[in-house]
């Protein structure tokens, strides 16, 4: 009913991995300390929405913990880290608000600059939040590329995509198929894309993410492949929803690298 079900036991859940059942070691839903990198576009086709944008980006911010971290890159033509890791999240707001918009959009060099700097993360749980309507058309990365980091990233994609309510004249293919890409994205890590033709929809989308982010259930386990080959193992989550409460549908990172070595 699109609401969090809380109250789960670890009876509930059945992980799979390339179809072999596996036996669930460690099972949690505290609140855990978040690594969060913030991604937002300042290109030009983001002029009329750049207002709610950053309230938007800004609103999620205050969604965080003392003990949560934050990075944030901006990008238009190129991707800039504008601030690196920090808990002070005024410092950030800050960076937010100088923003001007102009230039062309580099979301996937972005994505990928974001992915690197998620490596000095300080906290286990870790998430990229990307603020854009989605249309890139200057990156040096590829689509392929990128998702083939994700795949080998341990980080939680989500998207809040501002999107042209419908496809005009003179938009390019990388633009129409931006919303696609930003959902395959989330999809593959366990996140959640969102979309808002209109702006003044976004502060509600930040909000909405920043409660996912904290509703979440941990799963461990040890798989039963110990073989150290490099090979991606698909994994899955399958929930028996209790006596009283309606189906339910689970979202998890669709699967990891084994280690080569």
């Amino acid at each position: 009913m699109n609401r969090f079900v809380l109250g789960l036991k670890k009876e509930d859940f059945h992980v799979t991995e390339e179809g072999q059942e596996q036996t669930i070691s460690n099972f949690s839903g505290e609140d855990a300390p978040l690594s969060v990198g913030l991604v937002f576009d300042t290109s030009g086709s983001m002029d009329l929405k750049m207002r709610t944008s950053r309230q938007a980006a800004i609103q999620f911010l205050k969604t965080m913990n003392p003990q949560d971290e934050a990075f944030l890159v901006q990008f238009s033509d190129k991707a800039e880290l504008a601030a690196g890791f920090t808990n002070q999240m005024p410092d950030i707001e800050k960076k937010l608000m100088e923003v001007k918009p102009g230039g062309l959009t580099a979301m996937l060099d972005a994505a990928e600059m974001a992915l690197q700097e998620m490596k000095k993360a300080k906290n286990p749980r870790k998430a990229i939040v990307i603020v854009s309507d989605g249309g890139d058309n200057n990156s040096k990365y590829s689509a392929t590329q990128i998702q083939s980091l994700v795949r080998e990233a341990d980080v939680q994609i989500y998207a809040m995509g501002v999107f042209e309510p419908s496809i005009f004249p003179g938009m390019s293919l990388r633009e129409v198929s931006g919303p696609r890409l930003l959902s395959e994205l989330a999809e593959q890590t366990g996140g959640r894309a969102f979309s808002a033709s209109d702006p003044n929809d976004l502060p509600s989308v930040a909000a909405r993410v920043g409660i996912e982010l904290r509703n979440q259930y941990v799963l461990a386990y040890s798989p039963k492949n110990g073989n150290k080959d490099g090979k991606y193992r698909k994994v899955e989550v399958k929930v028996t929803a209790p006596a009283g409460i309606p189906a339910v549908k689970a979202r998890w990172r669709l699967g990891y690298y084994a280690p080569a070595q």
